[in-house]
């Protein structure tokens, strides 16, 4: 059984799209940036302290966690705490390039000797540039919230982005061919895609 250690509805809608069975068992870890913590890194411990918690409480499951984050200039952009700071980080992204990290985690409980598993996956994103008006008219669909960088990019802030190098699930927040790879090699598929019945 493959268990989705987050609340995220694009995680699941991805997942779901993808064919996949699965149940969901939320993590709730501290994700606050450790000092001098690199933005892989990061996004690596994060989502797999999600995974490494939800397998605590599951036996015989496969527990797949992600973490994202935005980058800019070397700063991590996480969930802005409110619309002043989703403004300052729209006005970062404004008319440039930035990367979007995603760490996918796995820990299998299924057998006597669990493993784990974990990738980062990085994608640029560029953005048109914003003026005061775009970015207050963004701000006012309340889509920026509870979102790394202050933007979803599967909803209105695919008109913001001028350009994407990578995979865009990863930018939504779980990249689908590497997930895929990552559930075959643990094990929790034979294949892909599922046959259906």
């Amino acid at each position: 059984m493959i268990v989705l250690a987050s609340a995220s509805p694009r995680r699941r809608e991805i997942l779901t799209t993808l064919g996949l069975t699965f149940e969901i068992d939320v993590a709730n870890v501290d994700e606050s940036v450790l000092s001098g913590e690199s933005a892989p890194a990061y996004v690596q411990r994060v989502a797999s302290s999600k995974a490494r918690t939800v397998a605590s409480r599951r036996t015989g499951s496969v527990i797949l966690a992600a973490d994202t984050t935005v980058v800019v200039d070397g700063a991590i952009l996480g969930k802005p705490e409110d619309d002043d700071d989703a403004r300052r980080m729209l006005a970062l992204l404004s008319g440039r390039a930035h990367e979007v990290l995603t760490a996918i985690a796995i820990e299998t409980t299924k057998d006597r000797a669990p493993r784990s598993l974990a990738r980062v996956v990085r994608t640029e994103v560029v953005f048109r540039a914003l003026d005061r008006g775009a970015i207050d008219r963004y701000l006012a669909s309340g889509e920026h919230r509870d979102k790394a960088g202050a933007y979803g990019i599967q909803g209105l802030a695919m008109a913001l982005v001028r350009e994407i190098r990578g995979s865009y699930t990863n930018v939504v927040g779980l990249p689908a061919a590497e997930t895929i790879d990552l559930l075959v090699e643990s094990g929790a598929l034979a294949s892909w895609p599922v046959a259906k019945a």
